[in-house]
């Protein structure tokens, strides 16, 4: 009888990262891409529904509501491919932060708006409740998805690796 030695914790790791990093680039894409895709048919809906979180002027909310479905595309298109990860990883841990802060800003002052996090948003119709947080902690697991690609963006199948010329992804600390 032959006894075969289990890997260890840090080979299981370094088997096991590469591909949560790749189903992170891809959750966090799929996030990005459905979100984006929601809104930028109609960009005064999205400025209207920034401007609910009453923060900023109505004007600036509503440049901000129309540029933001843009951003969003571009951030799922570039954690798809696998383009500038870290840096993509960085502007989504950035914007969630903002989105969380902001939901439990409205939720604070008790506004009761939809977030417009994946559509239109805006002000509740009298008698629907916000569902504040519930938003705050799908956002923060997004986050999460963001904070792994920032400490190891390097992921298989991506654009970053090809044009590193990495046939496999090793551990690295870049």
């Amino acid at each position: 009888m032959t006894v075969t030695p289990s890997p260890s914790r840090a080979g299981r790791w370094q088997t096991l990262r590469p591909w949560l990093g790749v189903a992170a680039r891809l959750g966090l894409a799929a996030v990005w891409l459905i979100a984006g895709g929601t809104k930028v048919g109609d960009l005064a809906a999205s400025g209207r529904a920034v401007n609910a979180y009453q923060v900023m002027p109505y004007d600036v909310a509503t440049v901000i509501g129309a540029a933001l479905p843009f951003v969003e595309l571009a951030l799922g298109v570039l954690l798809l491919v696998g383009l500038a990860t870290r840096i993509s990883a960085g502007v989504s841990a950035a914007l969630l932060v903002v989105f969380v802060a902001g939901i439990a800003s409205a939720w604070a002052r008790g506004l009761a708006i939809d977030c417009g996090c994946f559509g239109s948003g805006g002000q509740l119709a009298a008698g629907q409740t916000p569902s504040y947080l519930p938003e705050i902690l799908r956002d923060l697991g997004f986050l999460v998805l963001a904070g792994f690609l920032l400490i190891w963006p390097r992921t298989p199948f991506s654009v970053d690796g090809w044009l590193a010329g990495d046939d496999t992804v090793e551990d690295d600390d870049e």
